[in-house]
């Protein structure tokens, strides 16, 4: 009888313990990125895989497409990002491609690799909120991400004017690295904005555009925007791109005067 009573308990005891495991473990599991790597003071570090072509050898990053013939000594990845925190407000952002990690001191906490989406999401999100020229430092390494589709969130940060100046600017050049041929219609939107600074960062992006993308929305600028400084901007970068099209709109100025 003993015996049995003894086991009887040890069996409640056990699942009373599994039961309550889900308890206890259920709302770590359910920490946000974004609730995970605030902190009042220190510093927070996070890892994520990159996209192929982004190697680097710490500080430096580069985005290099090696060839048959040819491959790059930089390291591929990943992507490490320190947050420092002070009193509860985030205070700087370092980006490194490559290396490693030296061990974690005190008031260092490391979250370890997370997938690179969220990373993306998380960093974009931060740089909304962030004070003064840090957010601008968060947009980069959110591009750096592997297979995570950024230029939407690209697109409203660069669209609010609430967020610093200095990010939309990032974002408005980064949305145009990142969303090529799709970019040109958004970034002849943001020309048309009221924020002078944002505005010729929009007329650069448009000029990066691969294969002309940005030409038609650049003579678009130089024919009707009422700026004249900005129509002077974007008829230099289409004096830059040889393209024809750019080559027809001066041929028909001249002839106009």
């Amino acid at each position: 009888m003993t015996r049995t009573w003894r086991a009887g308990w040890v069996g409640v005891a056990l699942a009373l313990a599994l039961i309550a495991i889900p308890a206890v473990a259920g709302p770590v599991r359910a920490q946000s990125l974004a609730q995970r790597a605030q902190v009042r003071d220190g510093k927070v570090r996070l890892s994520y895989a990159t996209r192929p072509e982004v190697c680097g050898n710490g500080r430096n990053v580069n985005i290099v497409r090696s060839t048959d013939d040819w491959e790059s000594d930089c390291e591929r990845g990943p992507a490490r990002i320190v947050l420092e925190w002070r009193g509860g407000t985030l205070v700087d952002v370092d980006t490194y491609v490559g290396g490693r990690w030296r061990d974690a001191g005190a008031g260092v906490t490391d979250l370890g690799d997370v997938p690179p989406a969220d990373a993306a999401t998380f960093l974009l999100d931060l740089a909304r909120r962030a004070p003064g020229s840090v957010g601008d430092d968060l947009v980069f390494p959110a591009t750096l991400a592997d297979g995570a589709e950024v230029w939407p969130r690209l697109v409203t940060l660069a669209r609010d004017q609430s967020v610093p100046r200095n990010t939309r600017k990032q974002a408005v050049f980064w949305l145009g690295q990142a969303a090529g041929d799709r970019a040109a219609e958004t970034l002849g939107e943001l020309v048309e904005g009221d924020d002078v600074e944002v505005q010729e960062q929009a007329i650069f992006a448009l000029s990066q555009l691969r294969d002309g993308g940005g030409v038609d929305a650049l003579i678009e600028v130089a024919r009707t925007n009422r700026s004249p400084k900005l129509r002077k901007t974007a008829m230099f970068w289409l004096a830059q791109s040889s393209d024809p099209r750019a080559i027809g709109l001066f041929e028909e100025i001249l002839r106009s005067r």
